[in-house]
């Protein structure tokens, strides 16, 4: 069984299915090749394979093709995702198997001749908005989400029968937490850390209202310490130099990082203390352990009762950027009443600890292959 991991988008990626490619690359009559489109993805199957021990699978640079190498040779206009996909569609339709963490590979599977390739999604963000629920993903003949909400979600939309879908629990978490071992503090002063992680979509993130009534407040106390951490995609597209200009603001207790690896791999959610975010699926990573969270809904959103902002449900939601550092300084006294709704709604989200997912992903995948369904125990 030829099998092809297609990384389509940037790096991150590759901590939500590259642990499933080096469980099915064990096993006799395998044949896996890890495709990718950023250059940086590399040296990241190379960390991840190193934390598990084991060696990496085969890696390819995915043909740009004119129009694909002159998009990307504008930062701005992203990765060129279409057209990588058709400088390369011939040689990725001969494989028996492609899985994809981005939903955008349908435009692959609609071009494929008979029923073969099989097309895998395994999903990466484990947020409520509907970009989650995206039609595309009906274009896939296996689905693997995270847990019993996206799963039921993908039932009531059309987009997979349940004989075609398998929970898997988050697999991100086990990779990251081998790669986070032996990790220095972030800061020289032990004080309680606060995370601001906003989202790149302009329409719906915070970041514009936020980042300087933010950085203002924090700046003037010696109470917390400031991990500005937004999504991996704000930056990717900027200059280096804008990227340095606001990594300088950097102070004792006010950490920003626009471009690290530890914006991919779960360190900063693991060592803060409370949590300030708008749309980010990442805050279900942060409640993995229940603690506080303060949500900002500065584009004035009527949340209630939308079940695209479900996570809003586990923290405080303040829509005045003055009154961040207060929020943030009651959230711990407010956080009792949270915590069973954060248990809930992140289970629902992340799906159980399954030990071993990566490999209960590969038995998925095998068993669809042979049989058309998931074999459940």
């Amino acid at each position: 069984m030829k099998i092809a991991f297609l990384f389509i988008a940037e790096a991150y990626q590759t901590y939500h299915g590259y642990t499933i490619a080096l469980a099915l690359a064990k096993r006799e009559g395998c044949d896996v090749v890890a495709y990718y489109n950023d250059p940086t993805v590399p040296e990241h199957l190379e960390r991840i394979a190193a934390a598990n021990g084991v060696t990496p699978v085969p890696a390819k640079r995915l043909k740009r093709g004119f129009l694909g190498w002159l998009i990307q040779s504008i930062r701005i206009l992203g990765m060129a995702k279409n057209q990588v996909m058709r400088a390369n569609m011939r040689e990725l339709l001969s494989y028996d198997v492609i899985v994809s963490v981005e939903n955008t590979v349908a435009w692959l599977a609609k071009r494929r001749k008979s029923d073969r390739p099989l097309f895998v999604f395994k999903s990466h963000g484990a947020g409520d908005r509907d970009v989650a629920w995206h039609p595309r993903i009906a274009e896939f003949d296996l689905l693997l989400p995270h847990g019993t909400k996206t799963a039921e979600r993908y039932v009531e939309q059309g987009l997979g029968q349940p004989a075609a879908i398998r929970t898997t629990g988050y697999l991100k978490t086990d990779v990251t937490e081998r790669l986070r071992e032996g990790q220095q503090a972030l800061f020289d002063t032990a004080r309680p850390t606060v995370i601001y992680n906003p989202h790149k979509d302009r329409k719906q993130s915070s970041w514009r209202q936020a980042i300087e009534p933010m950085l203002d407040q924090f700046a003037g106390q010696d109470i917390f310490n400031l991990i500005v951490a937004p999504h991996v995609k704000m930056f990717r597209r900027r200059s280096a130099s804008a990227r340095q200009r606001w990594e300088n603001r950097s102070t004792d207790s006010i950490l920003i990082d626009t471009c690290s690896d530890r914006l991919l791999d779960n360190s900063y959610t693991v060592a803060a203390d409370i949590y300030i975010g708008d749309v980010s699926s990442q805050v279900y990573e942060f409640t993995a352990r229940p603690r506080p969270c303060v949500f900002l809904n500065f584009n004035k959103i009527d949340w209630r009762d939308n079940p695209n902002y479900l996570f809003w449900q586990m923290g405080e939601v303040i829509e005045d950027p003055a009154e961040i550092f207060a929020a943030v300084a009651r959230a711990r006294d407010l956080h009792p009443q949270y915590i069973e709704i954060q248990k809930k709604l992140t289970s629902d989200a992340l799906g159980d600890d399954i030990r071993d997912g990566a490999e209960y992903a590969a038995d998925a995948i095998v068993d669809y292959y042979r049989h058309g369904r998931t074999l459940r125990d």
